[in-house]
Parts: C-alpha cells; structure tokens; sequence
C-alpha cells in the first residue's frame, strides 16, 4: 500500500469533491437543488436514492476533512480562498455585481478545501514524516 500521494492523487480528491458540491448546486440550474426545487419534480424513490447519495458523500468528505484540517485548518483554508477572491475583486478581474461567477467561486473553493482535507494526511506524512494513529496498521 503506497503512503504518498501525488497532483494525480489530489486532482482524482478535487474531481470527487467538485462533482459533490456541484452535483448538489450550482446557479446553471443542473444541480440536485435545482431538480428538487423544479414544481414538476414529484418526492419519490429515485430522488431518495440521490438524495441519501450526496448526503453520504457530503458527510463522507465533510467529517474527512475536518478530522484531518479541524476547525482551525477549515477556517483559515477559507479565509485564504476569501482572500482571493478579495484580490480578484480589488484588481478588477471579478466584480462584486457578478453573483453568478462569484456563487461559481465559492463552490470551487468549497470543492478544494475538501480536497485539501482529503488529502491533508498524506501531505503532512510528506511534509512532516508524522504518521495519523488512523494509518498505523495493526
């Protein structure tokens, strides 16, 4: 079993968070939010099934990532990415009347700070040379 993970193996993390975050919404109208809200979608089975699905995921990579980063990591990660996004916005690049491109911002942001906290263990083990108690096999 390989303890290293490479762009490859945190670009496959950033793909399966972004399809979870945009699966779930986005403002295209293509989103789960978006199929639930629409007046002829009637509750049944198959929206369940989608439903549990992404709420799987979303937890899967939500406590996945706040295990690895914690509160602290989550906060800072998103006020780096806020920063940003400042930054765009100071130099002219996006503006603040631009709510879609923003709304579109922010849900990549949120795709990479659960990529990040995906990947945060194996990066560390790199950087630090520290193992997580979870990784040690019995």
């Amino acid at each position: 079993m390989s303890h290293k993970i490479g762009f490859d193996g945190f670009l496959g993390r950033w793909i399966f968070a972004l399809v979870l975050v945009l699966g779930t919404y986005n403002p295209s109208g293509f989103s789960y939010v978006s199929w639930v809200l629409n007046e002829e979608t009637s509750f049944g089975p198959v929206v369940a099934i989608v439903g549990l699905i992404l709420l799987i995921g979303w937890i899967f990579c939500v406590k996945t990532t706040f295990d690895a980063l914690g509160w602290l990591g989550v906060t800072l990660g998103g006020a780096l990415f806020a920063a940003v996004i400042w930054l765009l916005v100071d130099i002219g690049w996006v503006s603040m009347e631009s709510t879609g491109i923003l709304t579109w911002f922010t849900l990549v942001v949120i795709s990479l700070i659960l990529a990040t906290g995906m990947a945060w263990s194996h990066v560390k083990r790199r950087i630090t040379g520290q193992i997580n108690v979870d990784d040690v096999e019995d």
